[in-house]
């Protein structure tokens, strides 16, 4: 009877080891689910607290999953490209950290990247020194083991859409595998980062989209707060296209005959601005010649790369050599088919424009023409509202002074020369021989000099080019003109009175000459 007792006392206390030890195991199970909990819940705070801000969040979730796991180091990554970029580390040793900064790891076959970004939703590694790359030598893989201490190894892909976002990595320094809650905390973390990463970019856009619309909305109030200047257009324009595209530095320009004018420019290093203003840029630059073939953007991504740069090109070579640029930007200007300029945004580092930066600089491009086109249309209406008024006001002087003609010539010229922006001239009657003064403007020694008797052109002057059947003789640049220095009249008119750029043009009836307007 007493052994019975003692085998029953045996059996009891068995069952109440087992029962200790379950209740031990349900509690400790409890208590993973509490952190397992407490965990998510912290990273959500992260997620919630840091909109559109994904460092903190990176950070955080690999420092959970890290002590959940009992994991001695790891590492988040998110896809750059073909590539895997680290944006947070946690207990990585030292050794390993500066061989991995020497020697980015390529994603070669079989390699932990590689596998990631072939859709491996996770690859658990019991024993990574037994595993076939570091037996076959790989260089990356013994540095895993060798220098970071990594035994076993667990990798959780991002994935969204079936795209590779990223990837979190944990390591341990002894060999004992993973568990599947383990594994499945890890996942569960994965699928939150994907979600802020998602919410991020939603958020991002959302701000550049707002950015944009902004930008527009203050380059529209600029334009009609200054109808017909363009020069505040141009300057706020290029100010919103380099801070939305994150250039370093820009230009508007408008083509002007042969030559690239610089009608606004922000952030030019010196020693490039002085080659510009050395050395104009031609029309038929690269920039234009490929604008004029059609191409609606020109994106070039490393400038030192180019031919031109590689031929020795001097303006790319300065462009790299003196301003530093590297990533070009440039969207044409264009009307019915012709190109009226561009605007040029550069980066000093090689970082390709987004197809919405491209999309914005089109957008303030058009604004541009549409500014350019109200401004000449504006500058039209004024010149020729100018030129009907002044031509009302020479016909009152005529009809006020019946049979006076000197105030008629002088009212004249004097309109003349306004609309033209003339700084000196006169007008001259003509008796079939010579020409004289019988109204002059300008400097009083230049008019005396001009009232001084008769005018016997030579056949080769530019009068005795009106003389001889001339419909308008226009001289760009009277120095430049063979009868400089052989006609007196042009000489004095030069050394005078300053003039450089002249037109004449002839007063004709019947195809009788009866005199000549200057400017």
């Amino acid at each position: 009877m007493t052994a019975t007792l003692d085998d029953e006392i045996v059996d009891l206390r068995r069952a109440i080891a087992e029962l200790q030890r379950t209740l031990n195991e349900a509690l400790a199970e409890r208590d993973e689910s509490l952190q397992r909990e407490t965990a998510t819940a912290e990273v959500l705070q992260v997620i919630n607290s840091s909109p559109g801000h994904l460092t903190p969040v990176f950070d955080t979730m690999l420092e959970k999953a890290m002590r959940l796991c009992t994991a001695e180091f790891g590492e988040f990554f998110i896809t750059d490209g073909e590539r895997l970029r680290a944006v947070a580390v946690r207990g990585v040793p030292a050794a390993f950290a500066e061989f991995r900064h020497r020697n980015p790891a390529p994603p070669i076959p079989g390699s932990i990247a590689a596998r990631i970004l072939s859709g491996e939703p996770v690859i658990h590694v019991v024993d990574v020194k037994n595993d076939d790359l570091y037996r076959r030598g790989d260089l990356h893989r013994r540095a895993l083991v060798d220098l970071g201490g990594a035994r076993t190894f667990l990798s959780v892909a991002l994935i969204k859409d079936r795209a590779v976002l990223g990837s979190i990595n944990i390591y341990r320094q002894e060999v004992r595998p993973f568990s599947d809650k383990q594994i499945s905390l890890l996942q569960n973390f994965a699928a939150q980062a994907v979600i802020a990463m998602e919410n991020a970019r939603l958020l991002t856009e959302t701000r550049e989209a707002l950015a944009q619309q902004t930008a527009t909305a203050e380059v529209l109030q600029v334009i009609n707060s200054s109808p017909g200047d363009l020069a505040p257009v141009f300057d706020a324009m290029l100010e919103k296209a380099m801070r939305l595209c994150g250039a370093a530095f820009g230009f508007m320009t408008v083509i002007d005959g042969e030559r690239s004018r610089t009608v606004a420019a922000r952030g030019v290093p010196a020693a490039y601005a002085a080659f510009r203003e050395r050395n104009p840029t031609p029309a038929n630059a690269p920039i234009a010649s490929r604008v004029r073939k059609g191409e609606p953007f020109i994106h070039t991504v490393d400038l030192k790369a180019e031919r031109f740069y590689g031929e020795g090109d001097p303006q790319r070579r300065a462009i790299v050599d003196l301003g530093g640029a590297r990533t070009l930007l440039a969207v044409p200007l264009m009307r019915d088919q012709a190109v009226l300029g561009a605007i040029q945004v550069y980066r000093t580092e090689v970082r390709s424009f987004s197809d919405k930066q491209i999309a914005l600089l089109q957008n303030f491009a058009a604004q541009a023409v549409i500014a350019m086109e109200s401004a000449r249309l504006l500058t039209e209406t004024r010149e020729a509202l100018e030129q009907q008024t002044a031509t009302s006001e020479v016909l009152q002087v005529i009809n006020s002074s019946p049979g006076d003609l000197a105030p008629v010539f002088d009212a004249i010229l004097d309109k003349a020369h306004d609309l033209c922006g003339a700084a000196y001239g006169g007008l001259m009657t003509f008796d079939g021989e010579a020409f004289r003064v019988v109204a002059a403007h300008g400097d009083p020694d230049f008019v005396n000099y001009w009232q001084q008797g008769s005018i016997v052109p030579p056949e080769d002057s530019p009068l005795g080019r009106v003389m001889h059947g001339a419909a308008i003789v226009h001289i760009s640049d009277a120095i430049a003109e063979d009868t400089y220095r052989t006609v007196p009249a042009l000489t004095r008119l030069v050394d005078l009175g300053g003039v450089r750029t002249c037109v004449i043009v002839p007063l004709r009836k019947d195809d009788v000459l009866l005199g000549v307007i200057t400017a």
